[in-house]
């Protein structure tokens, strides 16, 4: 199963989420990203982070949508803060689609220690909802089942 973050500038929160899902993610499962308006670089504080959890970090950049035209997703889960305002379109044919809206930690104003502490509870939810989707029974779910879990966990 492949499994797409998509958010605006994929430098952040897209990012933490595809690393963190391949983190967990059993054989058969992949998570990839991707922006809607991709900043083409991601930000260090992103793969600081990740790398102080312990989780890898090669591989992961800022792209666009068209990366994937040849192999699409399974599951397209946009990560973007609605109430921020920014715009997350979603597309990919038949690909389920969800939201798991996350404030952007890269918007927190402050001393250092306030934003790796936002950085850091961002990928504590990040990982809270990657651990509650890959022990989901895909088995026995039906396509209208996965998508009102996929909702329910987009609200964690």
């Amino acid at each position: 199963m492949r499994v797409l973050f998509m958010c605006t500038a994929n430098s952040c929160r897209s990012i933490l989420s595809e690393a963190m899902f391949n983190h967990l993610a059993p054989p058969g499962f992949e998570a990839v990203s991707s922006g809607s308006f991709p900043k083409g670089q991601v930000l260090p504080r992103s793969l600081t982070t990740l790398q102080q959890a312990g989780i890898a970090t090669e591989g992961l950049s800022s792209k666009g949508n068209d990366a994937f035209v040849d192999n699409l997703p399974d599951i397209v889960i946009t990560v973007c803060d609605k109430a921020a305002g920014e715009s997350c379109p979603v597309y990919f044919g038949p690909a389920l689609k969800s939201h798991w809206g996350l404030e952007d930690p890269s918007d927190v104003v402050g001393d250092e220690a306030a934003v790796d502490n936002a950085f850091r509870a961002t990928l504590a939810r990040i990982e809270l909802r990657c651990k509650a989707f890959l022990d989901l029974p895909f088995h026995s779910l039906s396509r209208d089942e996965l998508k009102r879990e996929l909702g329910r966990i987009g609200a964690l």
